[in-house]
């Protein structure tokens, strides 16, 4: 679209849907890459999503398989977070990495709170960050 031509009737609309899409409370899908045979991980998890920053955060307990495999693939290797309703869906993909320092745990919690609830108290907590580089969907955000 030239930058001087309007968007479509219902476009700013839309671009609000899709952005409340990752805000609205729902289980998504985490999909890593089992480092021992390259096959995929997929396990149903919360996602938070900053659509200034393009991070996608998912709590975690350090222990889980789910780090165990971002901890054991190589850098850059690209996870993907989906989420489905209906014949709406958005798949957001990109190298992840395991955080647990304290600010990225806190970070997080306060997200995860926002859009799901208080998670439990946890002391093994660390976070998988995502690095969106692709929004695949009906539903992208905005800015995809």
């Amino acid at each position: 679209m030239h930058p001087d031509t309007p968007p479509p009737a219902g476009a700013e609309a839309e671009t609000e849907t899709d952005a409340a899409f990752w805000r609205e409370r729902r289980v998504c899908f985490l999909a890593t890459r089992r480092p021992e045979d390259g096959t995929p991980h997929l396990v149903p998890v919360g996602v938070t999503y900053d659509p200034e920053t393009r991070v996608a955060r998912v709590i975690s307990d350090a222990g889980s398989k789910k780090v165990r495999n971002v901890r054991r693939s190589a850098p850059g290797t690209v996870v993907a977070v989906s989420q489905v309703d209906g014949r709406r869906w958005c798949t957001l993909e990109g190298p992840a990495v395991v955080r647990d320092d304290a600010e990225s745990v806190a970070e997080a919690e306060r997200r995860y709170a926002e859009r799901y609830r208080q998670p439990r108290v946890n002391p093994n907590r660390v976070v998988i960050e995502i690095t969106v580089t692709r929004a695949l969907g009906t539903a992208k955000p905005p800015g995809w």
